[in-house]
């Protein structure tokens, strides 16, 4: 199953805590990202050798819910995004966990089942900043190892525009065309999506290895 690839770089237009963290202690912030829920971001900063003056600027921030020392070397935050995270989330894009920022730039590394979310991401990107795409291509990775039925709710999903954005069709609908339940269906597809998505991040990190 094809999925597609992008590199985005996004000038940010506002104020970001995470820019003004960058710029403070004069270097590239690395984050992993954890978890997206509604409007808030949580992430971990990789800052070996300053976390304690991490911990001390985000813990400034009003953006910022919580923060928290993992040790010497890294620091958990939970912070109201920006706005990258919900856009990336909101057209089936998956964001790869580590990203790169700095003053005022950032790179995201996307993975999507169409070639339209990628565009939507872009869209809504242009709404609080300046996007250049670094690259785009086809992703098709190795064929997972979907059950028969994961794979028929997939192509089913796919045909009738359930990653679309709006979407065309609801997980309701999906259902009563496959004759499941709703439950089993969203479980259908959260299975599906996970190893599709676990394969094509796997394919990639072996690529860049070689």
């Amino acid at each position: 199953m094809i999925m597609y690839e992008a590199t985005l770089h996004l000038q940010l237009e506002g104020d970001c805590v995470l820019s003004e963290l960058a710029s403070r202690t004069g270097d590239t912030i690395v984050i992993e990202v954890l978890e997206l829920h509604d409007e808030l971001v949580t992430f971990v900063v990789q800052a070996e050798g300053y976390a304690r003056n991490c911990y001390e600027i985000l813990s400034e921030a009003e953006q910022v819910e919580h923060v928290e020392l993992l040790g010497d070397e890294a620091v958990l935050v939970t912070k109201s995004s920006c706005g990258a995270y919900p856009a990336i989330h909101r057209n089936n894009g998956v964001l790869r966990r580590q990203n790169r920022i700095d003053k005022r730039s950032r790179v995201y590394h996307i993975l999507a089942f169409q070639h339209d979310d990628i565009t939507n991401i872009i869209k809504d990107f242009q709404s609080f900043g300046t996007v250049t795409v670094d690259s785009l291509s086809e992703f098709p990775g190795t064929d997972p190892a979907l059950t028969p039925r994961q794979r028929e709710v997939v192509e089913t999903a796919l045909e009738a525009g359930y990653f679309e954005w709006p979407r065309e069709i609801s997980s309701e609908e999906l259902a009563t065309e496959l004759g499941i339940t709703r439950g089993t269906c969203l479980e259908h597809l959260r299975k599906a999506q996970a190893k599709l998505l676990r394969d094509a991040v796997d394919s990639l990190d072996d690529l860049q290895m070689t």
